[in-house]
């Protein structure tokens, strides 16, 4: 199963007996699938079916459908003039010529009046309508599907950059396991020579409680926990990443997961290489967890 980004933008066209039907549907970013619909008066009827037809098709992500009506050139009705109409406002307009020595009424004047001119409405039959619809819902099942391999697309290339996140994770979790300086080891030679300083200084302090604690920090500083943590949450998101489907949520548990791991790592080193690999693993796990939150 492929994986789908959340961002995405698809049109469709069609036609139905003279009658024009547009859709624009653009999704972004969301927790869940949220959807907002722009239909034109009287095609509310069609609300709950696209509403299921998106949400059927997507797990996460907030859509904005918009449905565009319009009759096709030449097929307009023409319009006519409303003689009873005209004849009453040009009765009127020469009253008020005569009373108060208003200018004559215009033609043009007349037909710009609201109701002189009328377009009359083409008479809608239910099997016109129902007909109609189906134009409409078809033509949205094309938007979707379009949507969609906009969506797969993207979420291949992110795919991608993720699953080169995670062999740079694996890279720097290599550096740190073969660095000398986090073996139990080293850490307590480091120590040790601390310790020195402190009793060539002339400091009383008491060398068995002392040599305790240092024996203790070398516990503390010791990373294999960590650097274990680190290989399995990769090998968790290559095979995530090769599942596909909506792991998008998964993919952000495990960028946190990441985070905690290369922070403890920081806090823990004594060592100034260690502490640069692991600032460049916070590095790249901020830029996969800001990867991830495209992704549904």
């Amino acid at each position: 199963m492929n994986l789908q980004s959340m961002t995405g933008f698809a049109r469709s066209a069609a036609a139905c007996d003279g009658t024009a039907v547009a859709w624009e549907i653009k999704s972004v970013n969301g927790k869940s699938a949220e959807v907002r619909l722009r239909l034109p008066p009287g095609y509310e009827r069609l609300e709950a079916g696209v509403r299921q037809a998106i949400q059927k098709r997507f797990v996460r992500g907030n859509f904005q459908a918009n449905l565009t009506i319009s009759r096709l050139a030449g097929t307009q009705a023409q319009p006519v003039v409303n003689e009873a109409f005209l004849k009453d406002l040009a009765g009127l307009a020469k009253r008020l010529q005569d009373q108060f020595g208003v200018g004559p009424a215009t033609s043009d004047g007349l037909l710009a009046l609201r109701g002189v001119l009328e377009t009359p409405e083409t008479v809608e039959t239910e099997d016109a309508r129902a007909a109609l619809d189906t134009v409409v819902l078809a033509a949205l099942e094309e938007a979707l599907s379009s949507l969609e391999q906009a969506r797969r697309a993207e979420g291949e290339a992110l795919s991608k950059l993720l699953s080169g996140h995670l062999d740079v994770v694996e890279v720097l979790t290599s550096r740190v396991e073969a660095d000398p300086s986090r073996e139990p080891a080293a850490i307590r030679t480091r120590l040790a020579d601390q310790v020195r300083l402190l009793l060539d200084a002339g400091i009383g302090v008491d060398e068995g409680r002392l040599a305790m604690e240092a024996a203790l920090l070398a516990t503390k500083a010791d990373i294999r926990e960590e650097i274990d943590r680190l290989k399995t949450h990769v090998a968790s998101g290559r095979a995530l990443l090769a599942g596909g489907g909506a792991i998008g949520r998964k993919l952000d548990f495990l960028a946190q997961e990441f985070n905690r791991e290369s922070n403890t790592l920081c806090s823990k080193s004594n060592a100034a290489a260690v502490t640069s690999i692991g600032l460049e693993l916070k590095a790249v796990v901020d830029q996969f967890r800001e990867q991830v939150q495209n992704l549904e």
